[in-house]
């Protein structure tokens, strides 16, 4: 009998443990202890972004397969990897529906809290994969103008619907991120958006990050709403996590953990990336296309009822966007007690996405059904 493989995962990974034991050794720690001394002897790592997995961690260990349950990977030296015969795996597009759901929410949230009319207002999408796809696909349901920066799309596609950067900061009323963090060349997002990106303004847009914290740069945006080149901002992401920007946070007017993508589906998806990349690199004899058995409910069930009587579409909207999901609730735990930012993450509670909600809608009209529909809600019928 072979022996078995040694593996070590992050305690954090949720849907993991107890799949893999029966196959190999395997050992969890947080993401940030996982060290050297504990990897030296490992076959493959199973991680997030709190591991850095570079020279100083990786060299002259056994570690054959790097897998992370995320979509980035800019915390995987992948030249590195690559050099050294060392397979790394992430998990593309895992919670870009989570994300769909959360800058939904968001937008919502902000047009409500603002009196905003979202039908009226110009959308900048800068990053235009996985994620800002299904934003773009969002904003279509309600009824805002578009605009699309993806530079490596366009000149992959020459498609036309692309539009410069120069463009968004002209004429766009919101800015939502949706892209990797790449620390230089020709696509470098590192502090994409800086001073002279807010102070190239032409509006005071409303202005959401949730894909890497690099990507906005701190004292930049501090000087944009102090200037009021800016209106409303929405982090998810930020600088130097989990040593946040206190004096940002408080800038903010909403402020989350890194949990945009932290729905129950983003993670199970993450999950099962991980452990059907393991079984196949070790041809342990696990099921194919391996997926968690069963997702918990959300605390408040999977029907939602909305009596649509006297309200607008984007009102019908805003309410069965937001009995999925308590942005503020988030917000006011972060801003509350910011030294517990990774607690906040590691023992973020059940969030379940659209698609696991049924909406009965009572006294509508079609149209607002179809955008329900649209955003990934089912539909009950009265």
């Amino acid at each position: 009998m072979k022996n078995k493989i040694k593996i070590i995962a992050d305690d954090k990974i949720p849907f993991l443990k107890g799949v893999l034991e029966p196959y190999g050794n395997i050992e969890y720690y947080p993401g940030k202890e996982i060290t050297k001394d504990k990897i030296i002897d490992a076959d493959a790592l199973i991680i997030r972004t709190r591991t850095k997995c570079n020279a100083d961690l990786l060299y002259d260990t056994n570690v054959k397969l790097i897998t992370t349950a995320t979509i980035g990977y800019d915390h995987i030296d992948t030249n590195y990897c690559e050099e050294n015969n060392l397979k790394w795996l992430n998990a593309p597009g895992c919670n870009s529906s989570s994300v769909h759901q959360y800058i939904t929410t968001v937008l919502l949230h902000i047009a409500e809290k603002e009196n905003i009319d979202l039908t009226q207002k110009v959308l900048g999408i800068v990053g235009v994969g996985n994620v800002g796809s299904k934003i773009q696909k969002a904003a279509n349901a309600l009824g805002m103008k578009i605009l699309l920066n993806d530079p490596p799309r366009e000149r992959n596609e020459s498609n036309s619907k692309f539009v410069s950067l120069e463009k968004i900061k002209e004429e766009a009323d919101i800015i939502t991120y949706h892209v990797p963090l790449n620390n230089d060349g020709i696509d470098k997002t590192y502090h994409l958006a800086d001073e002279k990106f807010f102070n190239e303004l032409n509006k005071m847009p409303i202005i959401i990050n949730s894909s890497r914290g690099e990507v906005v740069e701190t004292s930049a945006i501090k000087n944009a709403i102090k200037n009021k080149k800016v209106s409303n901002v929405i982090l998810d992401v930020w600088e130097n996590e989990p040593e946040i920007d206190l004096e940002l946070l408080e800038m903010t007017d909403i402020s989350t953990p890194h949990i945009a993508g932290y729905s129950a589906e983003g993670k199970a998806n993450g999950t099962s990336v991980c452990v059907n990349a393991v079984n196949k690199f070790f041809n342990l004899g696990i099921q194919e296309n391996w997926y968690p058995t069963e997702i918990p409910l959300s605390k408040n069930g999977n029907e939602i009822e909305i009596d649509c009587s006297n309200k607008n579409d984007q009102q019908i909207l805003s309410e069965a966007v937001s009995q999925t999901y308590d942005l503020l609730y988030d917000s006011i735990l972060l801003k509350k007690s910011p030294e517990t930012f990774e607690k906040q993450r590691g023992d973020y509670p059940i969030r379940r996405e659209f698609s696991n909600y049924k909406v009965k809608l009572k006294s509508n009209n079609s149209s607002v059904e179809k955008k329900i529909k649209k955003l990934g809600f089912k539909i009950l019928n009265n």
